[in-house]
């Protein structure tokens, strides 16, 4: 079969919106080749991936990220213009706040499957506290106190390895406890509600308006072993305000956490804790504001990166 490879010329700051936005459109693979990552790795003290590394690499830090996406030939005229336009739209709603650069695109038409090998390159295990997340394919031996997310191959919508979903998986082992009941909006991969089984939760609803992403949460709820504890819904919200969470986690783009405010706490009990990441810091009175004015107060503030994430209660 053969495929369509675009490839869109951002910053670091905004490579995860452009992959995000991709991800919408296509299950055949998104890649983020990022000079800044291989530069950030060979600088950790924790791993060492190569023991050399050129140094004219360091010279070029502030070159463009490249994010590629795969689409079927027979479709990819038509989805190349929405994913632009979508791109386009995310630049106008940062308002500045996050660095977009160039955009410029490029395509090219590429044959067989050869480049999943290259894609699954990319992912290792992420270590976020007690979760690793583990992509399906590398074999990872746990190790004690951990609890292993498993994710496959098509992981759209949230793998952990952006700070949105790190900073939500890290809080969420703040507040969680044995026997709790979570709601994760816009769940995406599932990951966050995954992780929330695998922590002690008893039940978790996931919902999200993307069918694609239903099934992907579907499939790696089935995955991890935890399908029976979770209830995956194609909605915005749970209709069922009978339903009641202990924990509530939303990693969505700011204007979307503000329209969903008057919603979002009929599902959340009198003492429940309510954890929004995906804030940019242009946004992030805004939310708070939505927020405190149907009753909920921050508690927790944390920043990761260009990111917020918030940690709310309900005022007393």
């Amino acid at each position: 079969m053969k495929y369509i490879e675009l490839t869109v010329h951002t910053t670091t700051e905004a490579s995860e919106i452009v992959a995000d936005i991709m991800w919408n459109y296509t299950d055949f693979g998104v890649t983020i080749c990022d000079i800044n990552d291989i530069i950030a790795l060979q600088k950790s003290k924790e791993t060492a991936y190569w023991d050399y590394m050129d140094d004219d690499l360091t010279q070029n830090a502030s070159s463009d990220a490249l994010v590629k996406c795969y689409l079927q030939e027979t479709e990819a005229t038509a989805i190349v213009s929405r994913i632009l336009e979508d791109i386009a739209v995310a630049k106008e709603n940062a308002g500045g706040a996050i660095a977009f650069g160039t955009l410029e695109d490029t395509k090219r038409q590429v044959d067989g499957d050869d480049w999943i090998d290259v894609w699954k390159k990319h992912f290792r295990p992420i270590h976020l506290g007690k979760i690793v997340v583990v992509p399906e394919w590398i074999d990872y031996e746990k190790q004690p106190d951990e609890q292993v997310v498993l994710l496959d191959s098509n992981m759209a919508f949230g793998t952990g390895e952006h700070e949105t979903t790190s900073s939500c998986v890290e809080l969420m082992q703040e507040y969680l406890t044995e026997n709790s009941v979570c709601i994760d909006v816009g769940c995406g991969s599932g990951i966050l509600g995954i992780s929330a089984l695998k922590l002690g939760a008893t039940k978790a609803y996931l919902t999200d308006i993307d069918e694609v992403a239903v099934a992907s949460a579907t499939h790696n709820a089935k995955l991890n072993g935890v399908d029976e504890r979770a209830v995956v819904a194609h909605s915005n919200l749970l209709d069922d305000t009978n339903i009641q969470a202990d924990i509530m986690l939303a990693n969505i783009m700011g204007e979307i956490l503000v329209m969903l405010a008057p919603s979002i706490p009929k599902n959340l009990k009198k003492d429940g804790v309510l954890i929004l990441s995906g804030i940019i810091e242009s946004r992030l009175e805004m939310v708070k504001t939505a927020y405190f004015a149907v009753g909920m107060q921050v508690v927790q503030e944390r920043k990761k990166g260009e990111w917020f994430a918030l940690v709310l209660k309900r005022k007393d």
